[in-house]
């Protein structure tokens, strides 16, 4: 149990913390690997730690089904999916972005998993009629936010903060900065406030992948957004973490302008990270984020010998993603001989 709330029990926990030699020594900083990507439903990733404890919250409720909302290649939405299929519930999807002309992906993973989506106009009516037709059939109806970051969602990174610190100890890198990806805001946040709860010596660096409207910079919006999300969390528990601003290390420098874009860059150091390690990052999250780490180590930001822990948030999917797909496709063609020989 966890602040009051109990969970169901779906993840082979802890995670793997696996130490990146190959990078290590290509970079000159001692590099490691939270390997949240192998958490084990639906091809895996970091929303099913927050959907243990939402699964728990529905049962309680008596819910017969999950509906939640992301984009149309959502990963929170495919693992929502999984996890109600998996305890006998049914799911349903809805995105307000348009259909992508093609079933690949996430979107197919979605169909294996028996779970319809509904690309709606406007996200709010649209989810309230998705409500609604599945309320009106007879469905007690549980409602997971976007990302699943909520008070409640974000539970599941303060215990993946809280294991994360324990490995970091028994490994003697106890010091290092934790590079994890800035979507929705609950894993970090959840990640930032565990730490403060097992009084983690670990820097948490959160690196945003999608730009946040506002009257400010994506940086000020972004740490508006989530000083309120913190203040959110700390009303919901009445408990003050400790939390002040500048405790918010955020870095917006890898947006690349637009949320989930083909980027160059980024597709390097997926090719990098393969090829060095034979671990596959997606498009964008975590190749975003891992392209912190490695631009920050190639320039000397990150100091040489500093030891640093990336956040494998999982994400692979993506990758099949049409936009994503056919640059990826071009760039690798040359991977494929058809001589006969």
């Amino acid at each position: 149990m966890l602040m009051g709330h109990e969970k169901i029990e779906i993840l082979h926990l802890p995670t793997p913390l696996e130490h990146l030699k190959n990078v290590s020594a290509d970079l000159g900083v001692d590099v490691y690997c939270k390997r949240d990507d192998l958490t084990n439903l639906a091809t895996g990733g970091n929303k099913l730690r927050k959907l243990e404890y939402f699964l728990k919250d529905a049962l309680d409720q008596g819910a017969t089904m999950l509906i939640t909302e992301g984009g149309a290649q959502t990963n929170h939405g495919r693992l929502t999916a999984a996890v109600a299929t998996k305890y006998g519930l049914k799911c349903a999807i809805v995105t307000a972005d348009e259909y992508p002309g093609e079933i690949s992906a996430n979107l197919l993973l979605d169909g294996m998993l028996g779970c319809p989506v509904y690309f709606v106009k406007d996200m709010e009516t649209g989810r309230q009629a998705v409500i609604d037709k599945y309320t009106n059939e007879g469905e007690k109806v549980y409602y997971v936010p976007m990302g699943g970051s909520n008070e409640i969602g974000m539970l599941g990174y303060m215990e993946c903060a809280i294991e994360l610190d324990k490995q970091a100890r028994e490994l003697g890198i106890e010091d290092a900065s934790v590079y994890v990806t800035v979507g929705s805001m609950g894993t970090y946040l959840g990640m930032l406030l565990g730490f403060k709860e097992c009084g983690s010596s670990l820097k948490l660096v959160g690196i945003n992948v999608l730009p946040y409207d506002g009257e400010g910079t994506d940086e000020e919006n972004l740490l508006s957004a989530l000083w309120d999300y913190y203040l959110k969390v700390s009303k919901f528990y009445d408990k003050d973490f400790g939390v002040t601003p500048e405790d918010f290390i955020i870095e917006t420098h890898y947006i690349h302008g637009a949320y989930n874009n083909a980027v160059a860059e980024v597709r390097d150091v997926m090719y990098y990270l393969a090829r060095k390690e034979a671990i596959i990052i997606d498009p964008c999250y975590t190749g975003k984020t891992f392209e912190a780490v490695y631009d920050k180590a190639k320039s000397g930001a990150i100091a040489p010998g500093s030891k640093v822990i990336f956040m494998h948030t999982g994400g692979l999917p993506g990758i099949y993603t049409k936009h994503h797909r056919v640059e990826l496709e071009k760039e690798l063609m040359q991977y494929m001989h058809t001589d006969e020989f």
